[in-house]
């Protein structure tokens, strides 16, 4: 039986290097898997205007008319696609062979599963984490914030993503509604995807990329840390400021 999986991947494709960084990403999707055993249904989700009405060769490339969130174009791929499964990616990744059928595969085994993160060698090596292990259970350190592969049903409990997180500590949210709600997350160290590290950020300015970390810490420290919301929005407007007065953070 043909098993669908949506892959929902963020783009910035302001240059042509970075288009092709997606692509890759794409590529290297296409060709990990039997097609005849699992079928990938692309999102791209496009943050680069000017590229429109540019589709991604093996994907639908939507370019949403609204100022980037990561939470926020992520939910627009997960309610425009309607699989069992789903797969929330950033475009620097290069998928291995059977690195989902190897997710799934445990998935059938245990039906608590519901959440799951592949093996990236540089980021888990790191962690302490050997290859061809039992699934190892666990949350930050061990989820994949690049690469989160998940039954559909996570979200009927969860609920969307959190869209006030724009950048940071999306995954750190992701986790601490998984611990909320008791969802199991497991990392999978037969399935094979390598995260080539952050090459959209690093073509942010200064300016921009303290607006991706910042802002999200003061509403990550309000959401689960429990500050009161009168200190973080005293937080945000100071910073609003500096940065409107190009003081820093």
């Amino acid at each position: 039986m043909l098993i669908n999986i949506d892959i929902v991947i963020l783009s910035f494709g302001k240059t042509q290097a970075l288009q092709k960084i997606t692509q890759q990403a794409i590529d290297s999707l296409m060709a990990s898997e039997d097609p005849e055993e699992i079928k990938f249904n692309i999102i791209v989700v496009e943050s680069h205007q000017p590229l429109a009405p540019y589709q991604y060769p093996n994907s639908a490339t939507f370019y949403p008319k609204t100022s980037f969130g990561y939470h926020k174009f992520m939910n627009i791929g997960i309610r425009v696609s309607n699989s069992p499964y789903v797969c929330l990616c950033n475009n620097d990744l290069v998928f291995h062979k059977n690195w989902a059928s190897n997710i799934i595969n445990e998935m059938n085994k245990d039906a608590t599963l519901l959440s799951a993160s592949p093996y990236d060698d540089m980021f888990h090596k790191s962690e302490g984490f050997p290859k061809f292990q039992p699934p190892f259970e666990g949350y930050m350190g061990v989820l994949s914030g690049w690469c989160i592969f998940v039954k559909r049903e996570v979200f009927d409990t969860i609920g969307m993503l959190d869209e006030n997180l724009v950048f940071w500590y999306c995954d750190a949210d992701y986790c601490r509604s998984l611990i909320k709600h008791g969802i199991k997350n497991c990392l999978i160290s037969s399935s094979f995807v390598t995260h080539l590290g952050s090459v959209s950020t690093k073509t942010l300015d200064k300016q921009e990329n303290k607006k991706l970390t910042k802002l999200p810490e003061f509403y990550y420290r309000y959401k689960w840390q429990h500050q009161s919301y009168l200190k973080y929005k005293l937080q945000v407007i100071k910073f609003r400021i500096k940065m409107a007065l190009g003081v820093g953070g």
